[in-house]
């Protein structure tokens, strides 16, 4: 038995043809985080796609999670395939912020992707860049 599709579900049925190819290229990032503080506190990470967005601070995406026993785990979901670096830090007081002394320097743990140091500053997005071409499991190790 043959079912007519109106105009619109042919559209819909076309257009989900284009896009299912779209999802498949989709990756998941998944964040391990370790060497956390051993009292409660809040993890916040921010996702960068490109250098200048990493400069500018303007994260693609950005999640919280509690941090228990000094670690986090969180995951990164549909991501299209490319670079891109994680910035983390652990809100110790819960002020929302990342705190620092007369210096500028953080007083609260924070990491970066790949483990990456900047000197004096926050590395370049070079140095934390990853790279997502499938699904992908990564650490940061607080300092």
């Amino acid at each position: 038995m043959n079912f007519p599709l109106s105009r619109t579900g042919a559209r819909a049925l076309y257009a989900a043809s284009l896009i299912s190819p779209l999802a498949a290229l989709a990756a998941d990032l998944s964040l391990n985080v370790a060497d956390g503080p051993a009292a409660e506190a809040t993890l916040y990470v921010a996702l960068y796609n490109d250098a200048a967005s990493y400069a500018d601070s303007k994260a693609v995406a950005s999640q919280t999670a509690p941090m228990q026993g000094g670690k986090a785990r969180l995951v990164f979901t549909g991501l299209a395939p490319g670079r891109y670096a994680l910035r983390a830090f652990t809100d110790e007081n819960g002020n929302g912020k990342l705190d620092t002394n007369l210096m500028g320097m953080p007083t609260e743990r924070y990491g970066f992707s790949n483990d990456a140091k900047g000197n004096r500053a926050a590395p370049a997005f070079e140095a934390a860049a990853i790279i997502v071409d499938a699904d992908l499991q990564t650490v940061i190790h607080l300092r």
